[in-house]
């Protein structure tokens, strides 16, 4: 992880017309926390359409509280491949998006998720504080928290006296943990309008970013074959779960061939009756590859791969693919980084990074040309399980943050124009 080399004394001083506005965040800190806390007693799992509403309706009346127009967009549905092989559609909820000062000569783009992993039936509802004093609860670091963290840092730099050169658009959606398909072709639509981006993702417990990010796909694979009495007539049979055995063998052999990719055979579907020769099976894998050869690298892999399974009687369909390309630390993304780590260490924050194999929001973000920074919501840890924290103290910790990156935006400190100008 980086580190800041001359430690917080050689911080730039505070402005202060800044002050009032990091003054006013502190003052706000248990608001932002109980705002967070009662959003996690609404269950918003990616597929709880309901929840989803619920929380869309919560978020719309803090975004009312800003200056600019929300809209509320529904999104396409997605197509999925059930255990039968059949495509289902799936529906989705509804993206927010809130455009505040589009004219301004600095445009930033902030973008979170409502959806979290937690499914509908979960008994995982609500948040409780740990012995060491730590929130525990669903969402609450990914990312309810973090969203918490952003409208309270733009409701701050409202008031600041150079509001009016920075304009933004935040966009809430409801699909990033599924992979951000339906929402994929807002994030690029308004990621080509900003020179910064901004998103919430929790931080590493020590307030840590990530740096680099791997690409990811997410591929689900067809095989069918032909069915037959496994006693009577086995040699008419095409068996497909073998065929599928022999895909995810051959998938399985491209860990190690390239530096960073891997390939992740997470479930196979298929069989029945063990007197009948299977006739269908749906393998299911996700890969990840750290850069834009290595991901051309993977996808021609991939499909030399499934000619394992292909034979007399036998037919391979590929579904899905890559979601995310990588971002990797580009020159851009490394001066924007350094930025942030300046801006910490104002606020007495000592922040670093690390590549990280994840995938978010900000890969989708860079993939448009937007430098960005994807980690900027509270500090906590064990995301995705119902050991999900966030450390308190981090929520006006992290709106500082924000806050002050605004304003050092707004004054020309951090040169947005710059960092997008130096992605190309």
């Amino acid at each position: 992880m980086a580190t800041i080399d001359q430690g917080i004394a050689a911080a730039k001083p505070v402005q202060a017309e800044d002050r009032f506005m990091l003054d006013r965040l502190a003052q706000d800190g248990a608001g932002l926390i109980a705002r967070a806390v009662d959003w996690c007693g609404v269950n918003t799992g990616s597929r709880n359409l309901e929840g989803l509403a619920t929380q869309a309706d919560l978020l719309v009346d803090v975004l009312k509280t800003l200056p600019g127009e929300v809209a509320r967009t529904p999104l396409s549905d997605t197509l999925e491949i059930a255990a039968d092989g059949a495509e289902r559609r799936q529906v989705n909820g509804e993206a927010l998006l809130l455009t505040v000062r589009s004219h301004a000569p600095i445009q930033v783009i902030l973008t979170g998720h409502y959806d979290t992993v937690f499914p509908a039936d979960t008994t995982f509802r609500q948040v409780v504080t740990r012995a060491d004093g730590a929130l525990n609860g669903p969402g609450v670091a990914d990312m309810k928290g973090g969203i918490s963290v952003m409208l309270g840092a733009l409701g701050a730099f409202e008031r600041h006296a150079l509001a009016h050169a920075v304009g933004y658009r935040v966009l809430l959606s409801p699909d990033e943990e599924t992979g951000s398909i339906a929402s994929a072709p807002l994030l690029a639509q308004i990621g080509r309008l900003g020179h910064v981006g901004m998103t919430y993702e929790p931080a590493m417990d020590d307030g840590g970013l990530a740096g680099a990010r791997k690409g990811s796909g997410n591929f689900h694979v067809v095989v069918r074959g032909r069915a037959a009495h496994a006693g009577r007539d086995f040699d008419k049979g095409r068996n497909a779960v073998v065929a599928a055995l022999a895909i995810g063998q051959a998938l399985a052999a491209l860990n190690g061939q390239r530096p960073g990719v891997t390939v992740n055979l997470a479930k196979i579907d298929g069989g029945g009756a063990l007197n009948i020769v299977p006739d269908l099976a749906v393998l299911r894998f996700n890969a990840r590859f750290p850069d834009a050869a290595a991901q051309s690298w993977l996808e021609a892999a991939v499909d030399e791969a499934l000619a394992a399974g292909r034979g007399e009687g036998l037919s391979v369909e590929r579904h899905g693919g890559v979601t995310r390309p990588a971002k990797p630390l580009n020159l851009a993304q490394a001066r924007l980084l350094d930025a942030v780590r300046e801006t910490g260490a104002m606020l007495g924050q000592s922040i670093g990074w690390k590549a990280s194999g994840g995938v978010c929001e900000g890969n989708n973000l860079f993939a448009v040309g937007l430098p960005n920074v994807d980690t900027l919501g509270v500090r906590g840890g064990d995301i995705h399980s119902e050991a999900e924290f966030a450390r308190p103290e981090s929520f006006v910790e992290r709106a500082q943050l924000s806050a002050l990156l605004l304003a050092r935006l707004a004054r020309g400190e951090i040169d947005g124009p710059a960092l997008r100008a130096a992605m190309t």
